[in-house]
């Protein structure tokens, strides 16, 4: 609270703190649109051609604005930034954006330009000084100016070819790392827990038990799973990404998929929540089969009756020994 109370209003600020909010802020973006380069070259480097261009026009908007800074007020700029500045355009930390997929940056870019345009027009419209209002209409003309450069360094960097390349490595990207070991702890999740827990539930016909049979071979299923996912590959050769990432997907997806269809035994009446849970498994069976067709282009026929066939098997034998 108290560096909230210590921030400077923006309407408070004098002509020369603008400018030298204006200066830092094109310097950072410029470090922003650099990180993105370096972030992008490796898989992307049509797109990391075009960060660099964005960071290079910042470079050259700083270098005005030092510029009109000393033939105004003269070499030393007070040091202030945005977030001195109560109510100014906030950008993300670099560590919530370094992990960013390609489209997702491509958005973020284009609203920190949209961001930078509208900071100058609203300073602008409600300075009345008539060399301020020029200024400040001048570092408008400028944002805007280079966003229509970002669009021309877009045109010739990305191509509807190149583009639909880097698309396609991206989408390639996040299947690797997120749909393939979700997909794969969904179905072991969904499938392997059938047994001990239909089995759970019809040798005893206790729904509290099941409950808790179920709960155990799920979250130790997805303990699991998630750490085999994360220390069988590092990536770096195989291209699948974080293996951080990788065992959340597969570790989180496993244990729903068990969690899934163990929730209903929270229901005292044995027959009523078995319904319940013969339900949930229909509907995980089918959805498995979904993300395989919608992401790993398998026929959806194909995939159904693989996963539900084996799933009708494991179901089974759990109920059969349950049974027995």
């Amino acid at each position: 609270m108290r560096f909230l109370t210590q921030r400077k209003r923006f309407s408070d600020l004098s002509e020369q703190e603008i400018l030298a909010l204006a200066i830092s802020s094109e310097e950072d973006d410029a470090r922003i649109y650099r990180g993105y380069a370096e972030r992008l070259r490796a898989d992307f480097p049509a797109s990391a051609g075009l960060f660099d261009g964005m960071a290079a026009e910042e470079d050259e908007h700083r270098a005005r604005l030092l510029a009109l800074h000393e033939a105004r007020f003269g070499a030393v700029v007070p040091l202030i930034r945005r977030e001195h500045v109560a109510g100014y355009y906030y950008r993300r930390p670099v560590w919530l954006v370094e992990n960013l997929g390609l489209e997702r940056i491509r958005e973020e870019a284009e609203g920190m330009e949209k961001d930078a345009e509208r900071f100058y027009l609203q300073a602008a419209a409600r300075t009345t000084d008539a060399a301020t209002r020029k200024l400040l209409g001048d570092l408008a003309a400028a944002e805007a100016g280079h966003e229509a450069t970002a669009g021309e360094l877009e045109a010739r960097l990305l191509d509807g070819e190149t583009r639909s390349d880097e698309d396609a490595t991206a989408h390639r990207q996040f299947v690797l790392t997120w749909v393939q070991p979700g997909l794969a702890g969904l179905m072991d999740g969904s499938v392997s827990t059938l047994a001990p827990i239909f089995a759970t539930a019809f040798a005893t016909q206790d729904t509290w038990t099941t409950f808790l049979v179920g709960v155990a071979a799920s979250v130790g299923a997805g303990i699991s799973m998630g750490f085999t996912e994360a220390v069988s590959d590092d990536g770096e050769l195989s291209g699948r990404g974080s293996p951080l990432k990788r065992g959340i997907a597969s570790g989180v997806m496993t244990a729903v998929g068990g969690l899934g269809h163990a929730m209903p035994y929270l229901i005292p009446h044995f027959w009523t929540a078995t319904a319940i849970a013969f339900c949930i498994v229909f509907v995980e069976l089918w959805a498995i089969a979904w993300i395989q067709n919608r992401y790993m282009d398998t026929p959806f026929f194909r995939a159904a009756l693989q996963v539900v066939l084996g799933g009708a098997l494991v179901l089974g034998a759990g109920i059969l020994i349950g049974s027995g």
